[in-house]
């Protein structure tokens, strides 16, 4: 298993099941992390931080906006800020389409803004799309067929 991680924040269990479900029928060689909200989003990176793993950050956060707790914003805002987690890149993944609500997020520091699909297929589609630009192509072993 390859040391590349995708960190989830995803309070949603149904959500969380239709991206692990999606990112293995794609193929996809990433170890995937689920959070359920974003105190355990943080928590998890400042203990990743403290650890000699090389590989300790993930390939990339996959952030839902409305979550309990702390919501997708301020962490964004804390990741985006901080010397250490700054460099991740944060991708919102949100039921959340609204331009002005899109615009914010960039300005937080977003990387990109993907409003969640509307079917499986489509997710699928949008997974392969994450694991192509954001892990090197040689880590994703499959593609679906067009």
């Amino acid at each position: 298993m390859s040391e590349t991680y995708i960190l989830i924040a995803e309070d949603d269990p149904d959500d969380r099941f239709l991206l692990q479900t999606a990112f293995e029928e794609v193929n996809s060689t990433c170890e995937l992390k689920f959070v359920e909200n974003g105190v355990e989003l943080l928590d998890f990176l400042h203990a990743a931080a403290a650890s000699e793993r090389p590989n300790r950050f993930p390939a990339f956060v996959l952030l839902d906006l409305n979550m309990p707790r702390k919501d997708g914003r301020e962490v964004l805002a804390e990741l985006k800020t901080s010397d250490v987690f700054q460099a991740i890149p944060v991708i919102i993944f949100s039921t959340t389409n609204n331009e002005h609500e899109m615009k914010r997020c960039y300005e937080l520091g977003a990387n990109s803004y993907i409003t969640k699909p509307s079917s499986f297929e489509r997710l699928q589609h949008t997974v392969l799309a994450l694991c192509d630009y954001w892990i090197q192509p040689e880590q994703v072993s499959a593609r679906l067929e067009a």
